[in-house]
């Protein structure tokens, strides 16, 4: 009996890959925790694996804390905790709500006016926060109910908060896309080496930005054509509104510049430094994260008197050092330093004293409002939730491969039918489904290191499968009846709209993004073309 059981586990040996991956797909849709889940299916199928001598410790015993010190020692994805506190400032700070307000004005004299004023809109904080669940819900709980009021089609509605919602995982600065960058470059590289190829070509987060800018622009622009369309064929699904609302643009002039120039500045400074070259996304996350806390202390309802003009005054002190930084050298120590050098340099101290007063007249106005303690608490529970997952799909990781895991992906991938294409078709697919039931983060920290360097083996462009990937995610969230988007979207809207209304609008928008994937596919140089420009790679 021993005998047959020792048998029947070594005839499984060969699975044991297989089975893992089945069994965390198992657990997680069971609802269980995900980096927990993650690290315990790992060590489970790892003493199987030892047990039936299919699995080497080594794999784990030293690869495993270099790859923990390389987490939290890693620079790009330092990047993340100051791109979420920047979007989480962002959002309970009610720049949401005023950008709405004043676009419905600006556009509500036209058919469909408020539906381009949500796109726009949502185009706007999927630049400033990229986090798809509170866009979605903030644009939900401030659009809707003006929309239906107002007469809108519900499905049409939905539809569009949902898709505009779900921007934010395409249009940089994305989370998506910061994560997606430091795999896809790691895959890149380990597939090089696996080609003899010994001095790797990086890739790196902001070559991933500006692949992602384009499609991410020319989606939205087609969002608003549809739109239009509806409002020009069937004028009763998206109205106007009444004319005795309408406001005149001399009226809603100063509170539009008001009200847009602010985080258009942030979006500018903070993508503009890393497309540029002047800032690394780490660095640009920085001065993203110092910025909104500046608007928000900037703001009538969370500041005011000498504090609000603290913080404006720190504003003009980050540009007054970026100009500074571009046009004078302001390193010290030096033998010989110019006239013009040494006002330079006191202007960047007193700068600098502007900028840190502002800061702390910022935060203290936050804290009084009780807006500080609840950003701080979100930013640190993502964070948190994003670094766990990461160090347990570490641990899986090296246990997958140590039970040959890449190799029977590599020899599956190879063998579809098709070549590279029929492999990608194959891969989108699957992630696609899986985004029905997981989050980004685990699909992108778990599933795609797993297939992404067995495609770029075969030949497939780093940027351009990075954007692919980042665009299907997107689908697979808006797609129904379990796109994560429309279950953000369900919980907030009213009782009265259906969930079958909120599923047949967002249709149109999904076969939009399968469309925009197929228009990336042929035309592959969308994603490509603006990286190679600015970057030479």
């Amino acid at each position: 009996m021993v005998d047959n059981l020792i048998l029947c586990f070594c005839a499984c040996a060969n699975w044991l890959d297989i089975a893992m991956v089945i069994t965390l797909c198992v657990l997680l849709l069971a609802g269980f925790p995900a980096a927990f889940t993650l690290a315990g299916v790992a060590l489970l199928y790892g003493l199987l694996g030892l047990a039936v001598g299919a699995f080497d410790p080594a794999f784990i015993a030293e690869p495993f804390p270099i790859r923990i010190f390389g987490i939290v020692n890693n620079q790009v994805l330092l990047a993340l905790p100051m791109f979420i506190l920047m979007g989480v400032i962002l959002e309970r700070s009610k720049i949401a709500e005023e950008l709405l307000d004043t676009m419905a004005k600006l556009f509500g004299a036209m058919r469909g006016g408020l539906g381009i004023s949500v796109m726009l809109v949502g185009a706007l904080l999927a630049a400033s926060t990229g986090i798809v669940g509170a866009t979605v819900v903030t644009m939900g709980l401030l659009s809707l109910p003006t929309m239906l009021k107002r007469g809108y089609d519900p499905g049409l509605a939905s539809g569009t908060i949902a898709a505009a919602g779900t921007l934010g995982q395409i249009i940089p600065p994305s989370i998506v896309l910061i994560l997606l960058g430091d795999v896809i470059s790691n895959a890149y590289q380990e597939s090089q080496l696996a080609q003899g190829i010994f001095a790797p070509r990086a890739v790196s987060v902001g070559d991933l930005f500006a692949g992602a800018l384009i499609p991410g622009l020319l989606l939205v622009v087609i969002y608003l054509l549809y739109i239009g369309g509806v409002a020009l064929f069937r004028g009763s699904k998206a109205p106007a509104v009444p004319a005795n609302e309408h406001i005149v643009l001399s009226e809603i002039g100063p509170k539009l510049l008001g009200t847009l120039i602010p985080p258009l500045l942030l979006i500018i400074a903070v993508l503009g430094s890393i497309l540029a070259g002047k800032a690394t996304a780490t660095e640009a996350a920085s001065i993203g994260a110092i910025g909104a806390l500046l608007i928000a202390g900037s703001r009538r309802d969370m500041a005011q008197g000498f504090a609000r003009l603290l913080s404006m005054a720190g504003i003009l002190a980050i540009v007054v050092l970026v100009i500074l930084n571009e046009t004078i050298d302001l390193r010290l120590g030096r033998d010989v330093i110019s006239g013009i050098e040494q006002t330079g340099i006191v202007l960047a101290f007193i700068a600098c004293a502007v900028l840190a007063a502002g800061i702390l007249c910022a935060g203290l106005s936050l804290l009084k409002r009780s807006v500080l303690w609840p950003v701080l608490t979100k930013t640190a529970e993502v964070n948190g939730m994003v670094f766990t997952i990461l160090i347990g799909a570490a641990l899986f990781s090296l246990v997958f491969r140590g039970l040959g895991g890449d190799d029977t992906i590599a020899a599956a991938l190879s063998q579809t039918p098709g070549g590279v294409v029929g492999a990608m078709i194959v891969v989108m697919l699957v992630l696609f489904v899986l985004g029905f039931f997981l989050d980004f983060i685990e699909i992108t920290l778990v599933a795609i290191p797993l297939v992404a360097p067995a495609l770029l083996t075969m030949g497939l462009d780093p940027i351009w499968l990075g954007v692919m990937l980042a665009v299907n995610l997107q689908t697979s969230f808006l797609t129904p009846p379990f796109g994560f988007a429309l279950f953000y979207l369900r919980g907030v809207a009213p009782p009265e709209v259906r969930t079958m209304q909120i599923y047949k609008g967002a249709l149109p928008f999904v076969l939009i993004q399968i469309l925009m994937l197929g228009i990336l596919a042929l035309f592959p140089q969308l994603a490509t073309a603006l990286p190679h420009a600015i970057y030479g790679n």
